[in-house]
């Protein structure tokens, strides 16, 4: 089986390949990147001389290298995006241009080849907020941000494949993720590395902000089994159900350095809520279930590993930070 993962430099694209060359044998990936800021190529540097793996550096908005590219493959897994609210809320026109347009002639491209297998990476922020209960996959999509509107997008073109062309393309819609290789703009690794560094943490606002959070490793084996086992042209909620706070969870990141108390609270910064900002995600996992998937690692023991990687790979992070990556970025936009 041939794979073409898109966005395969990043954060959970690259811990999706990983997961993919460790678990099986027979598999080869293909792995198309347009190394944006966000995409690093040491992120795979022990799978370079592997003959299973493979990298292209290309844009998935650019049709004659997608279609070249994906030649002879048997599956697309696209993961490639700009992800991240704050940015979008300063600027959603790269937004815009690589979730959807992207996505567009990805989905064209793969459709010509009659590629067999395609699934596309969502984000639980495409339904929007929910007070209580959780999203189940056929629920109205409403997004606040425009990074989650142009997945939103992305999610409808996907639709519209399958309705117009026949075309399935498979979609999941995961939470909030976390582990290894996360880039460190984002909450966990920024808190991590300034925690390291003996700084403070910024929370938005008062911090009650809820979020799913996920462990890359679970929700990697779980778009391996979807993409595999899967209905295709069907939806895909991906969640581990460890519903949190952002306040919650910044006291347990603390903890995890010995800081309670007093101690924890000195190390907190409240900055202005970023504009927009959704009360609360939660989805219903429930279809990927019943195909076979549960989350192998819990919160407790997925978190202390993330702060041990970080601790432990210094080297990876710190240039980043020191580039700018510890933005905080949506504050009166």
């Amino acid at each position: 089986m041939r794979v073409f993962v898109t966005g395969g430099a990043g954060f959970i694209g690259s811990n999706f390949i990983r997961y993919v060359l460790e678990s099986t044998s027979d598999v080869q990936v293909t792995n198309y990147d347009a190394l944006t800021y966000a995409g690093n190529r040491a992120n795979l540097a022990e799978y370079e001389e592997d003959p299973r793996y493979t990298f292209i550096h290309g844009d998935i908005s650019d049709p004659e290298r997608v279609a070249d590219s994906i030649k002879d493959h048997d599956a697309i897994v696209n993961f490639a995006a700009e992800s991240h609210v704050d940015r979008s809320i300063t600027g959603g026109t790269d937004f815009m241009l690589a979730n959807v347009v992207g996505a567009q002639v990805l989905f064209d491209a793969a459709r010509k080849a009659e590629i067999g297998k395609f699934l596309h990476i969502s984000t639980d922020e495409v339904y929007g907020s929910i007070e209580e209960g959780s999203f189940k996959e056929g629920d109205p999509l409403e997004p606040n941000s425009p990074y989650s509107v142009s997945k939103a997008g992305a999610d409808l073109l996907a639709r519209a494949f399958n309705v117009t062309y026949g075309y399935p393309i498979t979609v999941t819609r995961t939470g909030n993720n976390f582990g290894p290789y996360h880039f460190p703009e984002k909450m966990i690794p920024l808190f991590t590395t300034n925690l390291i560094d003996g700084g403070t943490v910024p929370i938005y606002g008062d911090g009650s902000q809820v979020r799913d959070w996920t462990y890359v490793r679970n929700n990697a084996e779980a778009q391996w089994l979807i993409l595999n086992e899967g209905e295709p042209g069907e939806v895909y909620n991906v969640a581990d159900d460890n519903e949190m706070t952002n306040k919650e969870l910044t006291y347990r990141l603390l903890e995890l350095f010995g800081l309670t108390g007093e101690e924890a609270d000195a190390r907190i910064t409240h900055v202005q809520d970023r504009p927009g900002h959704d009360q609360r995600y939660s989805v219903d996992p429930t279809k990927v279930h019943a195909l076979g998937w549960k989350p192998r690692v819990a919160f407790d023991e997925a978190l202390e590993s993330t702060v041990a990687w970080f601790r432990d790979h210094e080297s990876w992070w710190r240039p980043l930070k020191e580039a700018g990556a510890t933005q905080r970025r949506g504050l009166n936009a």
